[in-house]
């Protein structure tokens, strides 16, 4: 067995005892990431949405929306496919990344979202390549509120933010590293690793 695969099966526990020691066991690139977004999320009242998520993880199951639906790859391709379903609020956490074709999937995003529905995108900036099966685009804070915007989402509807530091980007230039004790978190701009979006469908 492979350690990958080992951490996968024991993780659970992992995290337990982490948390005893106060290890921070999330991923470094992340942590204000979640921060930010889950702030956004909960001004939306999340109790009263009907929730998609695209490829699904854990973070998200466990906000306590009014319903929550997940669409995984293979099986569904946001490139290809559309639910016959429209939806309060959509989330893509660390999937845009890896489309062949981010335009048709965003604008398939827009056909699943009920007028006045959101989109959550997040993305890694300065981070390695990881295809899974593919990496293909990085976006700053600018280039994906243009990117939302060209797929139909109003400009003045969108809201971004991006977090980063140097210790980060060179911390996981070889592999995935926790936050453990001493990552830092401050902010230097100039040095994203997670770029998020939050933007409106009004027509």
């Amino acid at each position: 067995m492979l350690f990958h695969d080992w951490l996968r099966n024991h993780e659970s526990g992992l995290k337990k005892c982490a948390k005893l020691i106060k290890y921070d066991y999330r991923h470094w690139t992340r942590p204000v990431m979640y921060e930010h977004c889950l702030k956004m999320i909960k001004e939306l009242n999340p109790k009263e949405l009907d929730v998609l998520e695209i490829s699904a993880g854990q973070v998200w199951q466990e906000v306590g929306f009014k319903s929550f639906t997940e669409a995984n790859y293979p099986e569904f391709d946001i490139c290809r496919d559309v639910l016959d379903r429209e939806f309060d609020l959509i989330i893509a956490d660390q999937v845009f990344e890896h489309l062949l074709w981010p335009y048709r999937a965003a604008a398939n995003v827009c056909a699943m979202l009920k007028v006045g529905g959101y989109f959550l995108v997040t993305t890694p900036f300065l981070i390695k390549v990881h295809a899974i099966p593919h990496d293909c685009t990085r976006w700053t804070e600018t280039g994906i509120k243009y990117f939302l915007s060209e797929c139909g989402f109003p400009l003045k509807d969108i809201k971004t933010g991006s977090w980063g530091n140097r210790a980060c980007v060179k911390g996981n230039f070889k592999k995935w590293v926790r936050r453990g004790w001493f990552g830092s978190l401050k902010n230097e701009p100039d040095f994203p690793v997670s770029v998020w979006a939050l933007a409106r469908k009004n027509t």
